[in-house]
């Protein structure tokens, strides 16, 4: 049994799709889940809550944490601890390895012109502060020998509906409108599409020489600026390629009216330097080859277009 907690995200869901090529037996666990594959069994569970993690994780040989709590960091700060250490406890339980999906948010802001798996950690926002403290605690049962885990970490996304880029790229382009970008348009950001993502959590998932380390799941190599993916996106979409960038102090205005923007602007950093996710380890090891960000936007585009 190979069991998804939090399987109602865009990575839960293509993770379902992509287990299927290492068994027949996937357990989808969240608050509403719904099958990917004929097969799927279906538990509700809320994380938080001790008992109903350990039955989600009872009879697991695989455990895959992928959960996506809602963006507010009261949330992640009253939820991520509780959440971390009920799924730990109820793996060494059951002795199921566990596949922790993560980001980048805990790592030194200096250092992210090539992000690698040996990035120093020195969160300077507090959701970063809460992705160190969430990943501090599974790694000390990862080294105590208790249990048998791995990190497998994500950039930013392109390939799900529910992203920056369609906020505010492709919906204001849809509207006539210049797309947005933050703070500069000239620096490097790197995007992991959720294929890729799905795929590389499945094979790590299901490598036994993987565990015990933490793996940058596969991301294109190429160094496309935020002038560089809103003009990949005009080019599909037939449009001129016009942009605002939103200087940092808009996001607290904007915060006013529109939460999320509140939630973003403590992150504004990762857009006013170079944002460069490597991820050769994994390439290199699986021979894996990424989607290029052309590919990533043609199928961005085309999963809007068929909604």
């Amino acid at each position: 049994m190979q069991t998804i907690l939090g399987a109602g995200g865009a990575v839960g869901k293509s993770l379902a799709s992509e287990l299927k090529a290492y068994t027949s037996e996937i357990r989808l666990v969240g608050r509403n889940p719904k099958a990917v594959n004929p097969s799927d069994q279906l538990m509700k569970a809320d994380l938080t809550n001790p008992e109903q993690v350990d039955l989600a994780v009872a009879g697991s040989e695989i455990v895959y944490l992928t959960v996506g709590l809602e963006y507010n960091i009261k949330v992640w700060q009253a939820q991520w601890p509780v959440i971390m250490r009920n799924v730990t406890d109820s793996c060494k339980r059951h002795n199921a390895s566990l596949v922790f999906f993560d980001n980048v948010y805990m790592y030194d802001r200096d250092y992210m012109g090539n992000m690698t798996e040996d990035t120093p950690i020195r969160p300077t926002s507090k959701k970063g502060e809460v992705r160190a403290r969430i990943e501090a605690m599974l790694k000390k049962e990862m080294e105590s020998g208790r249990l048998k885990a791995l990190i497998a970490r994500s950039a930013d996304f392109i390939g799900t509906t529910n992203s920056t880029l369609v906020e505010v790229v492709y919906k204001n382009f849809l509207k006539g409108k210049k797309a947005n970008w933050f703070s500069r348009t000239d620096k490097i950001h790197s995007f992991t599409h959720t294929l890729d993502a799905a795929r590389g959590t499945a094979m790590l998932g299901n490598t036994p020489d993987a565990y015990g380390e933490v793996w940058h799941l596969p991301t294109s190599a190429e160094r496309l600026t935020g002038k560089d993916w809103i003009g990949l996106f005009a080019k599909e979409m037939n449009v001129k390629p016009g942009i605002t960038a939103l200087p940092d102090w808009m996001l607290g205005l904007l915060g006013l009216f529109i939460p999320v923007m509140k939630e973003l602007k403590e992150m504004a950093y990762q857009y006013d330097r170079d944002y460069f996710f490597n991820s050769s380890k994994f390439n290199t090891r699986f021979g894996y080859q990424p989607l290029t960000p052309e590919e990533a936007v043609k199928m961005l585009l085309r999963d809007l277009q068929t909604r």
